[in-house]
């Protein structure tokens, strides 16, 4: 619900149902799985080009995916029976998981370990070796994504910073180490804090690529809150993908009435 008492919805789902062909295929485990890879990472990606809250986004992946599965007359399991549709929703919620994994690779090292590391500890204090042998694996060090402004090392131990922690004036232009993660974290930071206009011209900063990779964070970042069950956490990535619609045209008109601003002119005698 968008509003209290209201009953406008902040996103409907309509599933479509078409009667199958009587010459169907059958299909295997394997086969199911297969086409599952191939089509639901296109599919995702139009779900969140759509800004999809991420609340909404396991729900509606269950159309392309069951697409999929009935597209075949049936589904083989390795024993022989026939697969049901409850096994089938857990392979699509399956695929669904390794296509927002497969987004995290395209990100920065930094940004890899510090989802990896908030998946194990959110933001409380972990050993300070545990995450010198993860940043080895993401090819950064714990000092370089320190240097970076994503956490805090001491003592032994290590934890990512909180969104109040952030510094207020924090300018992209001006860092020298930029992350998805911060990125994320500062649009989170401005929209909570300053509203959507604090927000948009952060968005208008960030740049068309690091902001579409933040975006994409959110909806990874949500599906880990929502597993573990940090429901305020998750509700913070939510609200950002909710408003990144009226964040991009409030970005865009600050930048159409930038470049067309009136100019004086000056009358001579």
């Amino acid at each position: 619900m968008i509003g209290s008492g209201s009953n406008a919805l902040a996103s409907s789902i309509v599933l479509v149902c078409r009667k199958r062909p009587e010459d169907a295929p059958i299909a295997t485990r394997q086969d199911f799985l297969r086409d599952l890879r191939s089509a639901l990472p296109a599919a995702l990606a139009n779900l969140q080009r759509s800004n999809l809250a991420p609340v909404d986004l396991a729900q509606s992946s269950i159309g392309p995916g069951m697409a999929v599965f009935s597209k075949y007359k049936q589904v083989i399991e390795a024993d022989g029976s026939a697969m049901t549709v409850r096994s089938a929703l857990q392979l699509i919620n399956q695929v669904l998981d390794e296509s927002l994994g497969a987004e995290e690779g395209q990100l920065d090292g930094d940004t890899r370990f510090a989802v990896t590391w908030f998946e194990s500890y959110q933001y409380k204090q972990g050993p300070f070796g545990e995450a010198d042998n993860l940043a080895r694996a993401r090819a950064v060090s714990v000092a370089g994504v320190a240097e970076a402004g994503v956490l805090q090392s001491a003592a032994g131990q290590v934890r990512l910073f909180t969104r109040p922690e952030l510094p207020a004036d924090w300018d992209p232009a001006e860092d020298k180490r930029l992350t998805v993660w911060e990125a994320t974290q500062y649009l989170i930071k401005r929209l909570e804090e300053e509203g959507e206009q604090a927000a948009a011209a952060l968005l208008k900063d960030l740049g068309a690529t690091v902001a579409e990779q933040a975006r994409n964070l959110a909806y990874r970042l949500y599906t880990i809150c929502e597993r573990e069950k940090w429901a305020e956490e998750a509700r913070a990535y939510n609200g950002l993908v909710l408003a990144w619609s009226e964040l991009e045209k409030l970005a865009a008109s600050s930048a159409s009435t930038a470049t067309t601003s009136p100019t004086q002119t000056q009358m001579f005698d």
